[in-house]
């Protein structure tokens, strides 16, 4: 089968074509700054050849319909007929207790996604307007919904529930959900892959590190805890959102600066984490520049990081009972030694021992990067969510079980 998978964000969407009898991505691309000035769509086929098309792109419908012509360009496409489109799976963030599982998207789906809006009121209306767009551009062709939350649905109940009345889970499904569940799932799954193990077998905590970051105990396969919650703003310090924090500094400051809930939302999302104690950017490539520059408040947003990453894999160890494998991925993942340096360090009595060279040397490839005396395994595994899309709209069509 083969799939096109979208990745529709606020002003940008992210695409791959993929043969999921290989497993190969045919080609790639990303549309960006949507109804901005400037927009592009570039575009690399699977042997290399790239393009990049500026064009007066204003909204996701008109995306959309640039990368079918890319798809089938007598140059750059890898199709003569967009007929050749099996399916169209589409990356969901937020499913709330409306779906516990990927979906085929027809009509009843369409108008639950609307419904699931109030969850995540910043991811989920871009990601419906790339299914509205696919449905409209591609009629007759089957659309999949594959949800960041659906990974986490079988985590305990004691791992879930926030400490707040009952009845608002019961009445308006306020608990923790977890988010870049296709990232976790996929890397827990190679990483038993790589070591040759069943994953039924091992306790992995996956470490998805990038502007959004979250990390997740995988026990026996299975979701058992994740650091993201209600909202992706939970957990980890992030690019730009805060992460786990004492609501009575979002009282204290809402009140003080005026804020309504808009504001505040828009606040602790978009002005604080990496950025907010930096005061520079939430690009970590730049923060450790400026930290090994002598930067004080890059230095302490780099600490400030690496620091809530080595409390939450310590904990994570803890709810398992130890754990056998440990992965890095995502953009700072799998490409920050530093940090991965940082939050591991002084581990050895949990049995968590870096190879320094390895680890300073490794980019964005499959490597284990712990020592060969480390009880606990250290990988580097870059992760593939849009394959995980693609496999998992082939099974939803297939009519197959979910393992």
């Amino acid at each position: 089968m083969r799939v096109l998978t979208i990745n529709s964000g606020s002003s940008s969407v992210k695409y791959q074509f993929i043969d999921t009898d290989t497993k190969q991505s045919l080609c790639r691309g990303l549309v960006e700054r949507i109804g901005i000035s400037g927009t592009n769509l570039s575009h690399t086929r699977h042997d290399g050849v790239k393009t990049i098309i500026s064009d007066n792109i204003v909204n996701h419908e008109t995306a959309i319909e640039q990368i079918l012509k890319i798809l089938v360009h007598p140059q750059f496409g890898v199709i003569s007929d967009l007929k050749e489109i099996d399916a169209v799976g589409h990356r969901l963030v937020h499913a709330g207790d409306k779906f516990k599982q990927s979906v085929l998207i027809d009509e009843e789906v369409r108008e639950k996604l609307y419904e699931c809006i109030e969850y995540a009121p910043l991811h989920n209306p871009p990601n419906i307007k790339g299914v509205e767009a696919s449905l409209e551009k591609l009629p007759g062709i089957s659309n999949v919904g594959v949800f960041d939350t659906t990974f986490h649905v079988n985590m305990p109940d004691y791992a879930y529930t926030y400490g707040i009345p009952y009845s608002y889970y019961k009445n308006h499904g306020i608990r923790r959900y977890g988010f870049h569940g296709s990232s976790h799932y996929y890397v827990a799954h190679r990483a038993a892959e790589i070591l040759g193990k069943d994953i039924k077998s091992l306790k992995i905590i996956t470490c998805h590190l990038g502007n959004g970051s979250s990390i997740t105990a995988v026990k026996g396969g299975v979701s058992v805890d994740t650091s993201m919650g209600f909202t992706p703003l939970e957990g980890l310090l992030m690019g730009t959102r805060c992460g786990d924090i004492d609501p009575g500094v979002i009282f204290t400051i809402a009140s003080r600066e005026n804020f309504d809930i808009g504001q505040a939302n828009a606040f602790f999302n978009k002005q604080c984490g990496i950025q907010g104690i930096s005061g520079l950017t939430n690009d970590m490539r730049e923060i450790e520049a400026e930290a090994e520059n002598g930067n004080y408040q890059a230095q302490l947003a780099l600490k400030v990081f690496s620091y809530r990453l080595k409390k939450y894999i310590a904990s994570y160890m803890g709810v398992m009972n130890g754990a056998d494998v440990i992965v890095f991925t995502g953009g700072i993942g799998e490409n920050s030694d530093v940090v991965r340096s940082m939050s591991l360090s002084e581990m050895d009595n949990l049995g968590i021992k870096l190879d320094a060279k390895i680890n300073k040397a490794t980019r964005s490839s499959e490597t284990i990067i712990s020592a060969d005396s480390s009880p606990v395994k250290v990988m580097v595994i870059p992760t593939n969510e849009e394959l995980v899309i693609a496999m998992e709209t082939q099974r939803v069509i297939m009519g197959e079980n979910q393992d």
